[in-house]
């Protein structure tokens, strides 16, 4: 279980950042650290019951997700992990919610964007299982996208599986040629829908409806840069399990599993090297590192998934995405205090920072010493 000391710091830091009360829970939602902000008479036990529930909800989901307590305050969490174990969690608790549900200061963009933070410093202190997490929120997006995919279905009124094959495949093969790996899973669901509609009664039909898609994605991955003899490879194996397959959501997953190793396999072998492609992304963070950046969208301006972004920061620097960019702009914020005499509000807006007060607890992190203690042993470089 987490310390008293790292707890502290933590709660601490998720205040000053998102001005929400951090509490640690054990597995069953009894409190371990932190006192509740909200806690009427008569209500621990049902108290309890709900953190425990918010925390089983974020590993669910692989994120946040928020509901209420009974005394009417927004409550959301995230899992204390040791691999797949769950023996605790994270639960944050907002300000009372109004009869118009949010609180006017509090609203409902601040809370996911808190929910969002509270992940990511769990991840970044090693507290929960951030792979799992991840592999979640996929699993969430995959169902999304397939509600998605039924809804036009309905709307696009198919007559036959080969009507759905003649209108969405030059759109997958170009989806999967660019690696435009969402665009490609959208389409991709849209063909699977339609394949179940039209043949779900016959087995044998819908098993060489999805042959044929796997030899029509093997051959656009190829086309765009793929292995072949990896491809083939890991096909066979994949075909074999195919034979074993009858319920319709196994199917699905299997031949969503071999689209996204086609995409894997594009990537792998695209004409630049991944570490070319790491400094495009790194080039793209320390140019735009005074703007508000997201993972995703930063790997998307190097051609690289979030996930294979982060892998390859790790192999290769041993940092985490939020890591990196912190350094990043601490590094921009040493400049501009010894280059210039703008205060430090100035400097922790341009650099990235929204409250002064985090960006002088980052920077005595960074550097051993506050901003102000900065300028002073630095005063000799000012120009």
């Amino acid at each position: 279980m987490i310390g008293d000391q790292e707890f502290s710091l933590l709660a601490q830091e998720y205040w000053q950042r998102c001005r929400a009360t951090l509490v640690c829970v054990d597995a069953q939602g009894a409190l371990c650290h932190g006192k509740p902000t909200c806690q009427p008479t008569g209500c621990l036990r049902q108290c309890a019951e709900i953190r425990r529930r918010a925390v089983f909800e974020a590993l669910r989901w692989g994120e946040p997700s928020v509901t209420s307590c009974p005394g009417e305050c927004a409550v959301w969490a995230v899992p204390l992990m040791a691999n797949s174990r769950v023996y605790g969690g994270l639960v944050a608790l907002g300000v009372p919610l109004d009869k118009d549900h949010l609180h006017r200061e509090f609203t409902s963009e601040r809370i996911r964007e808190a929910c969002t933070i509270l992940r990511l410093l769990a991840e970044e202190h090693n507290l929960t299982n951030a792979a799992l997490l991840e592999l979640r929120r996929l699993a969430l997006d995959r169902e999304t996208d397939r509600a998605k995919a039924i809804h036009l279905l309905k709307s696009n009124g198919y007559d036959s599986i080969r009507e759905i094959y003649l209108r969405e495949e030059p759109a997958l093969l170009a989806a999967v040629k660019r690696g435009e790996r969402k665009v490609a899973r959208e389409i991709l669901n849209r063909v699977l829908v339609g394949i179940y509609h039209f043949g779900s009664e016959r087995k044998d039909l819908l098993k060489s409806v999805i042959l044929e898609l796997v030899v029509m994605l093997c051959r656009a991955a190829v086309e765009a840069g793929a292995e072949p003899s990896e491809l083939l490879g890991a096909n066979f194996h994949s075909i074999t399990e195919l034979a074993a397959l009858d319920e319709e959501k196994d199917l699905c997953h299997w031949l969503t599993n071999m689209l996204e190793r086609q995409m894997d396999a594009i990537r792998d072998h695209r004409q630049y090297p991944n570490i070319v492609l790491l400094g495009k992304a790194m080039a793209y963070m320390r140019e735009h590192v005074g703007e508000e950046l997201d993972r995703d969208v930063v790997a998307r301006t190097a051609g690289l998934s979030g996930s294979h972004f982060s892998h390859l920061l790790k192999a290769k620097l041993g940092q985490t995405f939020t890591q990196l960019l912190g350094q990043y702009r601490i590094d921009q914020a040493r400049q501009l205090i010894v280059r210039t005499t703008r205060s430090f509000a100035e400097i922790a807006a341009e650099c990235g920072f929204t409250d002064q007060s985090y960006f002088g607890k980052v920077f005595q992190r960074y550097t051993g010493l506050t901003p102000g203690d900065y300028r002073r042993r630095h005063a000799d470089w000012h120009c």
